[in-house]
């Protein structure tokens, strides 16, 4: 059996009264599943959630449910709240939509991107590669997704940048658990992508994209051989 919340006092930064607190409690909620702080399969409790962040039980239960809506929380009858387990099929087409969707983010960014928008993932990357050597896996996902971004940025469209933003914080969920094992070659794969842009070739970097983020989704269905 999964343990309850269990997060030590002092991990969770407590919420600051001002502003709509159920959406802060919501956002502090999601980013606690995202990075897998809180695990799938997890029971969520509302009086230790709200002792963590230092609130009401109401703005928590008001957020789990907003949470339950969006398919992060399952809500089940006299047994309560618990993280969300994803299955392979929900990981592998979420993980197909994202390779579209970014495959064609890297060849608008080849298309456009100027020495300026280079430079940035250079530096993106660098930072990456250096998170690696230091074993400092959140630190890695956290640029992992900044470049990533990165990149839907400089490919300027706002269409595929909203339908990207929607799938963000999923692909994090889903990259966490196998971060350490993409490890290094996923910033090799990164370095082959920026030369790509940064030679204006649409076609390369949309084929390394392609590769990479399909490397992931191989990886995601692996994690546990």
């Amino acid at each position: 059996m999964l343990p309850t919340t269990g997060l030590p006092y002092g991990t969770v930064p407590r919420l600051e009264r001002p502003g709509p607190l159920r959406d802060r409690v919501y956002g502090a909620l999601l980013e606690l599943i995202t990075t897998r702080a809180l695990q799938p399969g997890q029971h969520l409790v509302e009086s230790e959630l709200a002792g963590h962040l230092g609130v009401s039980r109401q703005p928590v239960r008001e957020a789990l449910q907003r949470l339950n809506t969006e398919g992060w929380v399952d809500l089940r009858p006299a047994q309560g709240a618990f993280v969300h387990e994803p299955t392979d099929e929900e990981a592998d087409q979420l993980l197909t939509v994202r390779t579209l969707l970014e495959a064609e983010a890297a060849r608008l960014a080849a298309a456009n991107a100027g020495s300026a928008g280079v430079a940035v993932l250079e530096e993106l990357c660098a930072q990456g590669e250096s998170a690696v050597a230091a074993d400092d896996v959140d630190a890695a996902v956290a640029l992992n997704a900044r470049l990533h971004a990165a990149v839907m940025e400089l490919a300027g469209n706002a269409v595929l940048a909203e339908l990207a933003g929607q799938v963000d914080r999923r692909v994090r969920w889903y990259y966490t658990p196998i971060a350490r094992r993409r490890g290094q070659q996923s910033w090799i794969e990164h370095r082959e992508l920026i030369a790509a842009i940064a030679d204006r070739d649409e076609q390369r970097a949309t084929a390394v994209m392609r590769q990479h983020t399909e490397q992931t989704r191989k990886m995601y269905h692996d994690r546990e051989k």
